[in-house]
């Protein structure tokens, strides 16, 4: 009998409780809910990438692989998603010949590094973002910015996404 007490005291107050109200504030539950007041990841898109400057970036990102003795595979598009320059690093895997090129479209593309899906999908269980056309959730996609406008993007591929990362900075960076 007093635990039936108990239970219905503990009830009561759960019910009149603030945080079951009408009134109360909603929380959203899911985290896409909330509406952010500007435009994320609103870079323009400017002229195209020559194929003299995405050549540079290419041989900078080169460089670097090389310095670690990685292994990779490199395409730089302009700004409308075309291949503009791909570089194959003897030996380096086949497959990953494809994954460059999708990482370079897709920072273009989504006008963000390719880092943020992978973040979205493995920290955040953002799985929806895998449904999104185009989407790559693995670094190493690098858009390439000139004066405030993509021109392009450089993606990378053939080593762990780290170090696909790593030598697309490099190529990016290149061009600054």
């Amino acid at each position: 009998m007093r635990v039936t007490r108990i239970a219905l005291a503990c009830l009561t107050l759960l019910l009149m409780s603030p945080l079951t109200r009408a009134d109360a504030p909603a929380v959203p539950v899911n985290p896409l809910d909330t509406v952010p007041e500007k435009m994320p990841f609103d870079v323009p898109y400017g002229a195209p990438i020559n194929l003299d400057r995405a050549q540079s970036a290419i041989a900078a990102a080169l460089a670097e692989a090389r310095k670690h003795n990685w292994k990779l595979n490199i395409a730089v598009v302009d700004s409308g998603t075309n291949l503009v320059a791909f570089q194959r690093m003897d030996g380096a895997q086949i497959g990953s010949i494809a994954v460059s090129e999708h990482k370079a479209r897709a920072a273009v593309s989504f006008r963000r590094e390719t880092r943020i899906w992978e973040d979205n999908v493995q920290l955040r269980q953002q799985y929806y973002a895998l449904s999104l056309d185009g989407v790559i959730a693995s670094r190493g996609g690098i858009p390439l910015i000139e004066d405030g406008k993509i021109i392009g993007a450089i993606g990378c591929s053939g080593g762990t996404g780290s170090q696909d990362e790593v030598a697309c900075k490099a190529g990016a960076a290149s061009l600054r």
